[in-house]
């Protein structure tokens, strides 16, 4: 079964999204980034928080808007929800709660990950002790404000074990492995 991995784009001080969602901050910061073109080419299906699926689109007003990974993948995708839209989308299952989700996406992965977009699922994946990796591609900015990586009031200190550090031109690449007793 593949493994869970929580992949984001984030500013220096820890922001994946400004205030109100706003995606517009990455824009410039978009580009050639080989370990997340190899990430799209081994990630089988997508777990997205509900705020993520509806969110704000660094890609908006080109081609690339809406598509994950700017068009890079495609595949099933798992939204996490207690509120599914009344119209279907094409490629996209609404689930309404974790276990369902991921059970749904570990199954239409098979051997390749399951990539977490959303803070907050990755926030319950972490406390359900299912992630496996994060992808920290940390980028030069200073948001100041908005949604952190991870924002977990009262949580318990989690291990982490680094695995690569790569650099491009508009970001640094830290790729970390959950460190459980259990494993």
């Amino acid at each position: 079964m593949g493994k869970l991995l929580y992949s984001a784009a984030m500013s220096l001080d820890d922001f994946i999204a400004g205030p109100g969602g706003d995606m517009s901050w990455l824009v410039p910061y978009l580009g050639p980034n080989p370990t997340v073109d190899t990430l799209a080419e081994q990630i089988g299906a997508l777990l997205v928080g509900h705020r993520t699926f509806i969110g704000d689109d660094p890609y908006k007003g080109t081609p690339q808007e809406g598509e994950p990974f700017g068009g890079a993948w495609s595949g099933p995708q798992f939204v996490l929800t207690q509120h599914p839209p009344a119209t279907p989308v094409p490629g996209v299952t609404f689930v309404g709660d974790l276990q369902s989700g991921l059970a749904a996406a570990q199954a239409a992965a098979g051997v390749k990950y399951v990539n977490i977009l959303g803070a907050t699922v990755a926030r319950q994946c972490l406390a359900a002790r299912v992630l496996d990796g994060i992808l920290a591609c940390i980028v030069p900015v200073l948001l100041g404000d908005g949604v952190r990586l991870f924002d977990w009031p009262g949580g318990n200190t989690v291990r982490l074990e680094r695995l690569s550090l790569t650099q491009v031109p508009h970001a640094t690449n830290l790729w970390l492995r959950v460190v459980r007793n259990d494993v």
